[in-house]
């Protein structure tokens, strides 16, 4: 399944819901319902993990935080790194971001992202592809929600995040401090009480600055 068939499968499956904790914004979001087994049938070993239908810890931290302080990035460039359904990029654009760019791997996510660009009346750019092999972006803000939750992929963003903190880039990470996140690299600028799901218990998760 491709093109408008998913983004009719994610309009239709997949409900508007207002995210936890940042009422502000809405998503598209799966529910027991939702039927994504169908898009694993049909896209086989493309559909991977559909990380993007869900809310996760780092990210709804960072959201929260970027639109408590939109200092951080009002008037700016900024990189939403691993955006999934798009919620920090959509919380960067709601607090004046001069430019946003959704960057994901994952195309089930690309096009979930105008979707909910669209329920929250922004708009972004998406780059479709593996930044982090690449070199910094031109940008001067990269938010980084959840991207520390296996030890490859950790060494890997690192890597990524030194060159981008280089190139005199901001960067902010969110996390619930899961084990491969490289504490040493990170200095703790907030907590925040987050909810993934209804079903599951409250937890907290921090927000982060990347130093060299």
């Amino acid at each position: 399944m491709e093109g408008e068939a998913l983004r009719a499968f994610i309009r239709e499956n997949l409900p508007v819901t207002p995210v936890p904790g940042v009422p502000e914004i809405r998503l598209h979001k799966a529910v027991p319902t939702s039927g994504l087994n169908r898009l694993a049938r049909d896209g086989g070993d493309a559909f991977g993990s559909p990380y993007w239908a869900y809310l996760w810890a780092g990210g709804l931290a960072l959201a929260r935080h970027v639109l408590n302080h939109p200092e951080i990035v009002a008037g700016k460039k900024v990189i939403d790194l691993g955006a999934g359904g798009g919620l920090v990029g959509i919380a960067a654009a709601k607090a004046g971001a001069a430019a946003v760019t959704a960057a994901e791997i994952d195309p089930y996510a690309c096009a979930a992202l105008p979707l909910n660009a669209a329920i929250n009346r922004v708009g972004f750019g998406i780059y479709m592809g593996d930044m982090t092999i690449g070199p910094a972006p031109d940008a001067e803000v990269l938010l980084v929600g959840d991207l520390f939750y296996a030890p490859d992929l950790a060494a890997r963003v690192s890597a990524f995040l030194d060159r981008c903190v280089d190139a005199g880039l901001t960067i902010l990470v969110g996390d619930p401090w899961r084990t491969p996140l490289p504490a040493a690299r990170l200095r703790e600028i907030a907590r925040y009480p987050v909810m993934e799901t209804a079903n599951l218990p409250g937890k907290e998760s921090g927000v982060f600055a990347w130093v060299r």
